[in-house]
């Protein structure tokens, strides 16, 4: 009858503890048994730090059953497990986050230098572009100039031929005009001529019938 409420006490307490982590204290090797008690046979020595789950303890408590992360599952005294990772341990684990900090102070450190750098260059790129973008704005006044006078000049000239083109025309005009003229002067002449050779011819005709003829002297005078 007491063993048997030894074993429903000692299962009662592996269900309470049940996959509960501990540590093995700064203890230098704790020795795991096959059984709870001295006389068992040691399985395997844990070292300080080891983590290991709780399965149950002894009904007196001065034995704790264990299993390691290997799955190596045993008996060990309860004096040497903690709830907490050991000093030794918590100060192994505290330089270890501390050199790991150091190095991602270094990483950032580099990574800061280098946004310093690109923010330079940027600001470099961003002072060019400004004094490019100032170049542009002169420039592109100056084609404004350039295309308001070119327009200037493109009305003047639509302006010029349009004046050519009305002294062509009048030209033209004044061209046909003489030409029509020397026609008509040159059968104005014609005319004239002929009209003088005509009337030249009639007189010759004409006149010596207008002069009375003389009489021929008498042969018998």
């Amino acid at each position: 009858m007491q063993r048997t409420l030894m074993i429903f006490l000692l299962f009662c307490a592996a269900g309470s503890l049940a996959q509960e982590p501990r540590y093995v204290t700064d203890k230098l090797l704790v020795q795991m048994r096959s059984g709870a008690g001295s006389d068992y046979r040691i399985i395997r020595s844990l070292s300080s730090g080891t983590q290991i789950s709780i399965v149950g303890t002894s009904a007196d408590g001065i034995w704790t059953e264990a299993t390691t992360k290997g799955g190596t599952q045993g008996w060990v005294r309860t004096q040497y497990l903690t709830d907490v990772l050991p000093a030794r341990d918590q100060l192994d684990e505290a330089l270890g986050r501390s050199n790991s900090l150091e190095q991602s102070n270094e990483t950032l450190a580099l990574e800061l230098n280098e946004l310093k750098q690109s923010r330079t260059d940027l600001l470099n790129q961003i002072t060019d572009s400004d004094s490019q973008l100032g170049s542009v704005s002169d420039e592109l006044d100056q084609l404004k100039q350039i295309s308001g006078r070119a327009v200037e000049l493109d009305n003047e000239n639509r302006r010029l031929i349009e004046n050519a083109e009305n002294l062509r025309a009048r030209f033209d005009t004044m061209k046909a005009e003489n030409q029509r003229l020397q026609d008509k002067l040159q059968s104005e002449d014609f005319m004239n001529g002929a009209m003088a050779v005509l009337l030249g011819a009639i007189i010759a005709l004409v006149a010596p019938r207008l002069w009375p003829k003389r009489r021929r002297s008498s042969d018998w005078a």
